[in-house]
């Protein structure tokens, strides 16, 4: 068994969960499932990480592939598996159980920040902490998941839920994207380098306890 990376974008990789992944030597298989990739089943799963991606997390018909993720990453909270999700991988997280998954009011894009709330100040620590925002649709919370912290535009913006975490925001982006980010997202819209490197510097700590919970 290893962990798995799910990756629905070519342009969008682990990038820093990559890099914190081959520091601490923990082997991953990386799944385009955008463009095909077999999702592997939980029994060959010891982790599994879901990126994020601009398809629907409840849009099945256009791409089939989202209602297997969502089957996969029930299978694992079942068993116990820890899962990250990051974005659509939030989102594929609420809705892997049932939760609705809807357009919000407005977009989230750029430089942004959320703030911990009490279950989360361990995670994210007190104040605001720098992120990458690029979504915009948002979800309702699944039964007995516990919110971890919120923006001032959405509200959900980190739970945990068993052995799984999910994020909506990036943590995983760091001036090395810069170049992606410029590309893909609405002009004007991209963060610098410099909120890039300060965003990094809090999703490395992120990303370092999440693996220090369940390695």
């Amino acid at each position: 068994m290893s962990w798995w990376v799910l990756k629905h974008v070519d342009d969008e990789g682990p990038a820093l969960i990559g890099t914190i992944m081959t520091e601490r030597e923990i082997e991953y298989s990386l799944a385009s499932v955008g463009n095909g990739d077999p999702l592997p089943t939980a029994e060959n799963v010891s982790g599994l990480i879901v990126l994020g991606g601009p398809m629907d997390a409840w849009g099945d018909v256009a791409h089939p592939h989202v209602r297997k993720e969502r089957e996969l990453i029930a299978e694992c909270l079942r068993r116990e598996i820890p899962v990250l999700g990051v974005c659509l991988g939030a989102q594929l997280l609420a809705a892997s159980q049932g939760c609705a998954v809807y357009r919000g009011p407005v977009a989230e894009l750029g430089s942004g920040e959320v703030t911990a709330a009490a279950a989360g100040v361990s995670l994210l620590g007190a104040g605001a902490v720098p992120v990458v925002q690029w979504h915009t649709d948002t979800f309702d919370l699944p039964e007995g998941a516990e919110l971890l912290a919120s923006s001032n535009l959405y509200r959900n913006q980190a739970f945990r839920l068993g052995s799984g975490l999910g994020l909506q925001f990036h943590v995983e982006l760091t001036p090395a994207e810069r170049p992606m980010l410029e590309a893909h997202m609405p002009a004007g819209t991209a963060p610098d380098a410099k909120f890039l490197t300060r965003a990094a510097e809090h999703g490395r700590k992120i990303i370092e306890k999440f693996f220090d919970e369940v390695t």
